[in-house]
């Protein structure tokens, strides 16, 4: 019987090594590989702001898991990870259940000889009273598609009233990646609603607040990519609040730890991540207080050798002297998913396995359509700071590098020119 390797999770990372796995060990029959996630689509996590905002259509740039397994030689199980037995070598996956609450696949057990763990990561509120029950969060589609319905509605609300003026109101907690490229996004949709006919609302008039604990906008950048994009985002017209804790949310607003009210009609939460919950304590693998599990510079688990874990999920060594992990960016999955390609292959080769060496490739922050900031690292030209257009095709290079993983060069180039055609023929912003 061949290795069984089964992923779970197909996020970026993980739909990424189940494709290059497919296509190397699974079509040569070396080994079989699964897929388990407890979605049927794939939308790639950094467009999630842009699908809240309108600025991108999700039905147009999903991917189907049934389909990818077929094309690229892995099977893929519809199901959401419940719970592991390390001694029998088996995850349990929960029920699905359709709209109506009928069971659509029953719960079952999958065997595994290598279990890869890319679950990703989830937003975290902290606890901070009122977030979860008054914010909307952007970890999936279904909350960036209710954030966009949401902001519809109040637009076509306040459209319809005689005195429309600031009707509406948003508040981003988190300047972080998410929240600043969100905040620039929304003022995007702004003037596009505007232009669609909905011109009582001028753009000025949605009052966007992008509020920070931290003394800065993208704190976890260099200063000299966060200090231009607060002065972007200032020019656009969005208030930028730094040095602000949220204590509280209500219905009606945020409350910061100042005692300061920030009235908002839409409240989003944007700040801090942590690992989903069942890792913790998962059948006595380790983990740390955000539910990363811990492994080690080959991305084994510290206490199971046939586990892995990688992406955001994972509490990863940094391996520079430090005590710090590798930081939750989309670069660290990609180059971790290419590392436990050939670690598998070395695996049933039964060689030694290499360990993960984190590269930093840079940083891209992607202002809609107005600007760009980054800066790109590497061994010969050592770090070199973009803007303006120039940074935003890096950006979008990034999503077409993606593709590439997923679909080959070929079919990339497919839906680049199906992608040009469609902008010239549908709306702008997705208006339902």
């Amino acid at each position: 019987m061949s290795h069984r390797i089964v992923i779970v999770g197909g996020g970026a990372g993980g739909l990424e090594l189940a494709t290059r796995l497919g296509r190397t060990l699974g079509k040569k029959g070396l080994a079989k590989v699964v897929l388990a996630d407890a979605n049927l689509t794939h939308i790639w996590k950094p467009l999630l702001h842009e699908v809240a905002a309108g600025s991108l259509n999700s039905t147009e740039n999903e991917l189907n898991y049934v389909a990818q397994a077929k094309w690229n030689h892995f099977e893929f199980q519809l199901g959401r990870m419940s719970g592991l037995d390390r001694k029998r070598k088996v995850i349990q996956l929960a029920a699905t259940h359709d709209e109506d609450g009928r069971e659509l696949v029953p719960a079952r057990e999958l065997a595994y000889d290598s279990l890869v763990l890319a679950v990703g990561s989830t937003t975290n509120d902290f606890g901070t009273e009122g977030a979860a029950q008054h914010c909307i969060f952007l970890d999936t589609r279904e909350q960036a598609e209710r954030f966009h319905r949401k902001l519809l509605s109040h637009y076509l609300r306040a459209h319809a009233q005689q005195n429309a003026n600031d009707q509406i109101s948003v508040a981003i907690v988190g300047a972080g990646a998410t929240g600043v490229e969100l905040a620039a996004e929304l003022h995007h949709a702004a003037h596009e609603l505007a232009a669609y006919g909905l011109d009582r609302i001028q753009p000025e008039n949605m009052r966007i607040t992008l509020i920070e604990a931290g003394p800065r906008v993208l704190p976890a950048l260099p200063e000299r990519i966060s200090t231009p994009v607060h002065r972007t985002l200032e020019q656009l017209g969005v208030t930028v609040m730094t040095g602000a804790a949220v204590k509280e949310v209500t219905a009606d607003g945020l409350v910061t730890a100042q005692g300061q009210q920030i009235p908002a009609s839409l409240k989003v939460w944007a700040a801090g991540i942590r690992a989903p919950g069942f890792l913790k304590d998962l059948d006595g693998l380790e983990s740390n207080r955000i539910n990363q599990l811990v492994v080690r510079p080959t991305l084994q688990t510290t206490r199971d050798d046939d586990i892995f874990a990688f992406g955001d999920c994972a509490a990863c060594p940094l391996g520079d002297g430090s005590e710090r992990n590798v930081p939750p960016r989309a670069q660290a999955a990609h180059q971790q998913a290419s590392l436990l390609v050939k670690s598998m292959k070395l695996r049933l080769e039964g060689q030694p396995l290499p360990d993960y060496q984190y590269k930093d490739y840079g940083s891209l922050i992607s202002l809609s359509s107005f600007s760009a900031v980054g800066n790109l690292m590497g061994n010969l030209m050592g770090s070199v700071k973009l803007e303006g257009w120039l940074a935003r095709m890096f950006y979008i290079s990034l999503y077409r590098m993606h593709q590439m993983a997923l679909y080959g060069t070929f079919r990339t180039f497919l839906l680049m020119l199906s992608d040009r055609i469609g902008r010239s023929t549908d709306p702008r912003l997705k208006l339902h």
